[in-house]
């Protein structure tokens, strides 16, 4: 379940991760068991057959109450709440599942360390698709044929795999530097096979004020993003930003501040250091899927000089510097 742990270092090294399986299509015996490994923030969904993965976020009521830090109330105050899908929160690592296509098992969101291995044994022939639910579009396969059937050996699999992470760290090489018309920074930088840079282009940049920034996903990219500006650092526990992104990596609610854009689309809200009180401004989550209503990408505009440093509250080491002069 994403990059192995002894190639993970090589792709460090470009800031890269991969959101795919290794392999991609396993091949085994009906009987058999599939041991799923948690090497990365990736889960495993294999939904009755003809039926589509659950989604990652789920409704939970109308929002009442959110304010800035100003007292004003937001505008998606009558939105519906979003949370990750309770069943998402039940971990399954670690125990073994039975899978025939007519019920469907998950391992869960990999919340924790030192998870063990999800297993899930297959007693029926056919081919199986499954899921990340936490990356939109990333799928994989289970081939599973009769008891007496020739299957690839241990020893191919691991060549297999050898192979693709090989393929996979040549395309992070490639994706270090990318072309971006002026005044845009494009969040994270990724490759139809599931390989992204998490950085993002440029790290710094300086503009005039007044000007309209976009912030756009990578064409490619399977991942959730946001880009967010604000007091206090993402990594930073107690800080504002710092708050936001630990209720969005917990098992806790997710404050609906780091979820929704912080002002309605789709003018660009004219960021100051003291936009919302304390100088927020939040894209909200972004994606590249159809699968939901997320938008691609996002615009703020910069009405006071002075340096502004817009954050992913998903992955807070992904950052840019912004000067307004």
């Amino acid at each position: 379940m994403g990059v192995p742990a002894s190639s993970q270092k090589a792709f460090a090294r470009y800031g890269a991760d991969v959101n795919a399986y290794f392999p991609g299509t396993v091949t085994i015996r009906r009987g058999d068991k599939v041991r799923f490994l948690p090497v990365g923030f990736h889960s495993v969904d294999l939904p009755p057959r003809g039926q589509q993965p659950m989604v990652l976020l789920s409704p939970t009521g109308a929002i009442a109450g959110a304010s800035d830090a100003n007292g004003v109330p937001y505008w998606f105050n009558g939105q519906q709440s979003l949370q990750f899908t309770p069943s998402l929160l039940q971990s399954n690592f670690g125990r073994t599942a039975t899978y025939n296509g007519s019920r469907g098992t998950d391992s869960g969101i990999p919340l924790g360390n030192k998870l063990k291995p999800f297993t899930v044994r297959f007693t029926k022939t056919g081919t199986f698709t499954f899921y990340d639910n936490l990356h939109s579009g990333v799928k994989g396969k289970v081939r599973v044929l009769s008891p007496r059937s020739r299957v690839p050996s241990a020893k191919a699999d691991a060549k297999t795999v050898k192979r693709d992470v090989a393929k996979a760290l040549k395309t992070a090489k490639a994706l270090q530097t990318v072309s971006i018309p002026q005044d845009t920074i494009q969040v994270g930088n990724a490759s139809p096979s599931g390989v992204e840079v998490y950085s993002m282009f440029p790290s710094t940049m300086t503009v005039r004020t007044g000007t309209v920034l976009t912030f756009a996903l990578s064409r490619y990219s399977h991942d959730l993003h946001t880009a967010t500006t604000g007091p206090g650092d993402p990594e930073t526990a107690g800080s504002f930003l710092g708050n936001l992104a630990s209720s969005i990596s917990s098992a806790g609610p997710i404050d609906q501040q780091a979820i929704y854009p912080s002002d309605p689309r789709p003018a660009p809200a004219p960021l100051n250091p003291a936009w919302h009180g304390n100088g927020f401004w939040n894209s909200g989550f972004m994606d590249t899927t159809t699968a939901t209503t997320l938008p691609k990408s996002s615009q703020v505009r910069i009405v006071a000089p002075g340096t502004y440093t817009f954050f992913c509250l998903l992955h807070p080491f992904m950052q840019v510097t912004v000067t307004a002069t």
